[in-house]
């Protein structure tokens, strides 16, 4: 049996520290969160790899370090309420959950939402809440948020996310066509109108699907 606390730490050091994450608070949601736990049985003992793994319903849970970036570019706060859409395994919601207030997060596959919030619940992940659904649409009912995370690639930042920000909210998100490379690009609501759009780096993510962006 692998020693998944001694994999954690070195994943932490050499994929998350190493490339420059420096921010604490960061680096020690990552430690208090096994990652194994998020993998289907068959890929537990690769949780740590430095690299995205595939998960349930032909889906992936991506690179640690990508998670990290994503996060960091957010700028959670304690306190924070965050939108993340596709929340896949609920990884990164329940690292985020370490940082912020309360996590609310939007799956569309119905099967990976449904593991999403058993894991939630049998770890005791309290301020995490799953929703199943068209995330492309964020929480109307929910916003303003002070941070939002998109885990999936769109063609453009939809109009409807950005105005779910509250003034001064983050929102991180990879753009470009399915398949090829990608930006990964954060927007600061400045204003009731104000946005300024930043581009952080090349990535590449799953196509984020529904009315507000790629179709099925």
């Amino acid at each position: 049996m692998p020693d998944f606390a001694e994999l954690r730490e070195h994943m932490v050091e050499r994929q998350i520290a190493a490339r420059g994450i420096a921010d604490e608070r960061i680096l020690a949601a990552f430690r208090a969160v096994p990652r194994e736990e998020f993998v289907p049985a068959r890929s537990r003992a690769r949780a740590y790899e430095d690299g995205p793994l595939p998960i349930e319903a032909e889906q992936t849970i991506s690179q640690p370090y990508i998670v990290a970036l994503m996060i960091e570019a957010a700028a959670i706060a304690p306190g924070d309420r965050v939108l993340e859409v596709g929340a896949g395994s609920g990884y990164a919601a329940a690292v985020i959950a370490q940082l912020a207030g309360e996590v609310l997060a939007i799956e569309r596959h119905e099967a990976l939402a449904k593991l999403a919030g058993a894991r939630m619940e049998r770890l005791g992940y309290e301020n995490v809440a799953i929703h199943q659904g068209d995330g492309t649409g964020g929480l109307p009912s929910e916003a303003p948020f002070d941070a939002i995370i998109c885990s999936a690639s769109g063609s453009h930042v939809p109009d409807i996310l950005r105005g779910q920000l509250e003034i001064g909210g983050r929102l991180v998100m990879p753009l470009g066509e399915p398949g090829a490379v990608q930006h990964l690009v954060k927007v600061t609501r400045t204003g009731e109108e104000g946005y300024e759009r930043e581009e952080l780096c090349a990535v590449r993510f799953v196509p984020l699907i529904g009315a507000y962006a790629w179709n099925e």
